[in-house]
């Protein structure tokens, strides 16, 4: 099945008219002509059936049969990560969070964070691209970048997680992530949190966890994370 995004769609939609790029995609690439059947969703859930009505490469317009929405997972993942030095290793992490299961990511700047700006609108592209690749129909939302201390003074119900390096005591995450609950996890940059931040999440309610006893890349880390999650709630 090959599944397109589109997030103007909703339950009273009757047709939906596919931007240029798309329309040359549908008519030229998968040779799709008119009565052939699309499958769309519009990142919410829903999943949407249309007929082609018009093909061309340069537009193409189809009907709204039916829709559904796809049952969501009982659990909630929400990560704070800090972006990485290579913007193609963050690129990385969310094309493969997507594809396992995440919600929510915030991109958190911290004290030893090389990289500060992030490129929003390539990062939504990647997570829309993975979302239909693995035909999902809830697109993980993402937040604007944010520093350390400002994310862990947002009011927050999740199970409250915190990923770091230091030689301190620390649960392995496997054992203390909740089952279908909602969970926000914090993975730092390069060089790790601060002694400073690491405090500072310990005092607003983070419990500090391992993911093991190698020492992980911040991308490689965040896999790690969300595969945990997802196989604790599997």
């Amino acid at each position: 099945m090959q599944l397109f995004y589109n997030q103007t769609l909703t339950e009273s939609s009757t047709e939906i008219n596919f931007s240029r790029e798309e329309s040359k995609h549908i008519a030229k690439v998968l040779r799709k002509k008119e009565g052939d059947q699309l499958h769309i969703t519009n990142g919410h859930g829903f999943l949407f059936i249309a007929c082609i009505t018009f093909s061309n490469p340069s537009k193409c317009i189809a009907k709204i049969e039916s829709y559904k929405q796809q049952h969501h997972r009982k659990h909630r993942v929400h990560l704070a990560v800090a972006p990485t030095k290579m913007n193609d290793r963050y690129e990385w992490f969310l094309e493969k969070a997507t594809e396992i299961g995440i919600d929510e990511i915030t991109p958190v700047i911290c004290d030893h964070s090389e990289r500060k700006i992030i490129k929003a609108e390539r990062f939504e592209r990647i997570l829309q691209s993975a979302m239909k690749q693995s035909l999902q129909c809830y697109l993980p939302k993402l937040n604007p970048a944010i520093t350390f201390s400002e994310f862990i003074q947002q009011k927050n119900k999740d199970q409250l997680l915190i990923a770091h390096c230091e030689e301190t005591k620390k649960q392995s995450l496997k054992d203390v992530v909740l089952p279908q609950s909602n969970i926000t996890i914090l993975i730092g940059p390069e060089g790790d949190f601060s002694t400073k931040e690491i405090d500072a999440a310990l005092s607003s309610g983070y419990t500090p966890v391992t993911l093991g006893e190698t020492r992980l890349r911040t991308e490689t880390a965040a896999i790690v994370a969300v595969h945990s999650v997802a196989f604790t709630n599997a």
